[in-house]
């Protein structure tokens, strides 16, 4: 039994003392101990390397202490492992120096033995999960077939993704076709990860809110959606959309157990668009933690009276920025910890 399940509870929608908290990239940039592996080893050797991956999974734990661990990782290990090639260049991000144009290049991408092709993630689980001791809950995570998509089309990140974009309007039945590919592979790889031992899962649309509502429904949702039908029965699905306050009524009658909210969305106004009955996760402005530590503190407590303490997870609205000092990062998630009403 993990000793503390404040986490678990608040995705079950369990009245609790008060809310749970974590941080999106709570495991990296900003801690001084990461960083000095990060110096040491490329990116992909920290992902694929299963000590490495697990001890800097519980670094924050040791440092910062959260309510949940979250696997060190990235969502680019599926395509990846779907034969596409992926570099992560310092100082300029994800780099795909092959990326998918055309119906030719969608044919080539397979849906891997996710065994072969991810198996030092399913390590890094359990070597994470042994060193966690059960003091907390472990997430595991994936990015959406879109948002993957948008990485494989683009061939880098992007303020708009506009070729993403264009290849799903000008060859659609192409990029459902790799939508689809890239949805195989998800279930396939989170349903593995369970297997192995994370108490969660999160998906995470980092680039939903490039798409309109419309196109969303179709080019993105549909997608996410079947992967929470997949996994509801093994384990929480919480979904994360950058952007996407416009779906959250949609999502609100999914099978998932948690919504991410992002800083642009108002609690109250995420709790009326999601329909009110599912555990929703956020919204702190992650350049807020830049705020003077009072400032801090007054406003996580101020955010949990607005979402209210049950059926809600105390969250950023996006990832920890690399120049948040660690007292400052520690803050917030002591506020949350002091927190009663």
């Amino acid at each position: 039994m993990i000793k503390n399940d404040l986490f678990l509870r608040a995705l079950k929608g369990e009245t609790v003392q008060r809310p749970p908290v974590w941080m999106m990239r709570q495991a990296g940039r900003y801690l001084p101990e990461f960083i000095a592996l990060r110096d040491k080893y490329d990116f992909f050797t920290r992902c694929q390397t299963p000590e490495l991956a697990a001890e800097i999974t519980v670094q924050p734990i040791r440092r910062i202490a959260p309510d949940a661990a979250i696997l060190f990782s990235d969502i680019l290990v599926i395509p990846q492992a779907m034969g596409i090639e992926v570099e992560m260049k310092p100082n300029f991000g994800p780099y795909l120096p092959h990326p998918i144009r055309t119906i030719q290049d969608v044919e080539k991408v397979i849906v891997p033995d996710v065994h072969e092709t991810l198996g030092y993630v399913f390590e890094a689980i359990k070597l994470t999960k042994e060193m966690l001791n059960d003091e907390v809950p472990l997430i595991g995570f994936a990015g959406s077939p879109w948002t993957i998509m948008c990485y494989a089309v683009e061939g880098q990140g992007s303020k708009s993704f506009d070729k993403a974009k264009g290849f799903c309007f000008s060859h659609p039945e192409a990029a459902h076709v790799l939508l689809q590919k890239i949805t195989d592979t998800t279930i396939l790889y989170l349903k593995e990860k369970v297997k192995s031992g994370v108490d969660a899962v999160q998906i995470f649309d980092s680039w939903g809110g490039m798409l309109s509502p419309v196109d969303y429904q179709e080019f993105s949702w549909k997608y996410i959606n079947q992967i929470v039908e997949a996994l509801a029965d093994d384990a929480p699905v919480i979904v994360f959309g950058k952007g996407c306050w416009f779906a959250l009524g949609e999502m609100g009658k999914s099978r998932a157990s948690a919504l991410g909210v992002d800083w642009t969305c108002s609690p109250r106004n995420a709790r009326y668009l999601s329909g009110g009955n599912i555990t929703l996760q956020g919204n702190f402005d992650p350049s807020r933690l830049l705020s003077p530590i009072p400032v801090i503190k007054k406003m996580v407590h101020e955010m949990i009276d607005e979402f209210g303490k049950d059926k809600y997870i105390v969250n950023l609205g996006h990832g920890i920025l690399p120049n948040i000092p660690v007292d400052h990062a520690k803050a917030f998630i002591d506020a949350v910890k002091e927190y009663n009403q």
